[in-house]
C-alpha cells in the first residue's frame, strides 16, 4: 500500500462517525474462485496496459491529456469526457487535490446500461434537480493517480461532486459489471486499463459503495440543516489506498492456498 496518502481524501469519512471503509471490503478468502481468477486476470491486463505505454515513454494519464492543450485544475480531460454509446459507460480525468495526488478518474454508468429494474432513490426534499432519463448517470468509483500515472487509491463522493443521480448501494453494485469502454478514443490502452481496474478492485469498490451509503445516512442524522446530497461539508465519503502489485500478490496467495 502507498504510505504517502492524500490525507484530504480520508478526513471526511472519519468525521462522519462511520467505521473505516476497509471494514466493508470482503475477505478475499470468502470469494468464489472464479471471481478471484477473473480479478487476477484483470490485474495482469492492468499491468500489460501500463507496460506497453511505458515502453513508448507514455503513461495512463498522459494518454487522456495528450493533445488537450495546457492542463488546468477542475477541467475535464478529455474534453466532453469519454463515452461508449454501446455500454453507456463514461469517464473523465481531472485534478484539484495538491501534490501527492496528480488527479483522478471518475467513472460512471448511464441509465441505458443499467439493469431494467433499477430506479433512482426517491428524495422529495432534494434541493437540486437530479439528472433524469438518459442523463440519469451513476458514479461508480473514482481512481486517484500519482504524478507517474499510477493508481494510488479508490474513493467515493457525495452526489453534488459529480452531479449524478443517486441510486442505492446495492443497485450501484449491480451496475459495476456493465462498465466497459470498448473503443480506442482517446487511448485503447487507457480504456482497457480503466475497464480492468473495475474488475480487479471489485470487492474494494463494493465496500466503498456500501460504506458511502452508511456515511450519507449518518451525516443526514447528525446534520439536519441541509440536504445531505448537496452539503458541501461532505465531499469524500471514503478512501482506500491501493497498490496493483500488492493486490495481485494477495489474490495469488489466496488462489494458491
Amino acid at each position: 500500500m502507498n504510505e504517502s496518502l492524500p490525507m484530504d481524501l480520508m478526513l471526511q469519512s472519519e468525521r462522519s462517525g462511520v467505521s473505516d471503509p476497509g471494514e466493508f471490503v470482503a475477505d478475499l478468502r470468502s470469494l468464489d474462485r472464479a471471481l478471484l481468477t477473473k480479478m487476477f486476470n484483470a490485474g495482469h491486463e492492468v499491468l500489460e496496459c501500463r507496460r506497453v505505454l511505458k515502453k513508448g515513454g507514455l503513461n495512463i494519464v498522459g494518454e487522456v491529456l495528450r493533445g488537450q492543450g495546457e492542463f488546468y485544475e477542475m477541467t475535464h480531460y478529455p474534453k466532453d469526457d469519454v463515452y461508449d454509446a454501446e455500454t453507456f459507460s463514461q469517464y473523465y480525468y481531472h485534478a484539484h487535490r495538491g501534490s501527492v495526488e496528480h488527479g483522478h478518474f471518475h467513472t460512471f454508468l448511464r441509465s441505458g446500461g443499467m439493469p431494467n429494474d433499477i430506479q433512482p432513490l426517491s428524495w422529495p426534499s432534494a434541493d437540486e434537480l437530479w439528472p433524469q432519463g438518459s442523463n440519469a448517470l451513476s458514479h461508480l468509483v473514482a481512481i486517484s493517480m500519482d504524478g507517474w500515472g499510477d493508481p494510488i487509491g479508490l474513493f467515493m463522493t457525495n452526489r453534488w461532486v459529480t452531479d449524478e443521480t443517486w441510486y442505492s448501494a446495492e443497485d450501484v453494485i449491480r451496475m459495476l459489471p456493465g462498465f466497459a469502454i470498448d473503443h480506442a478514443n482517446p487511448s485503447w490502452p487507457t480504456n482497457r486499463w480503466l475497464t480492468a481496474m473495475l474488475v480487479l478492485y471489485r470487492p474494494w469498490i463494493e465496500g466503498l459503495i456500501r460504506h458511502r451509503d452508511q456515511v450519507i445516512q449518518q451525516w443526514q442524522t447528525t446534520h439536519h440543516d441541509q440536504d445531505v446530497f448537496e452539503d458541501r461539508r461532505l465531499e469524500i465519503t471514503g478512501y482506500l489506498p491501493i497498490s496493483v502489485q500488492a493486490t495481485l500478490a494477495e489474490i495469488k496467495a489466496v488462489l494458491e492456498s
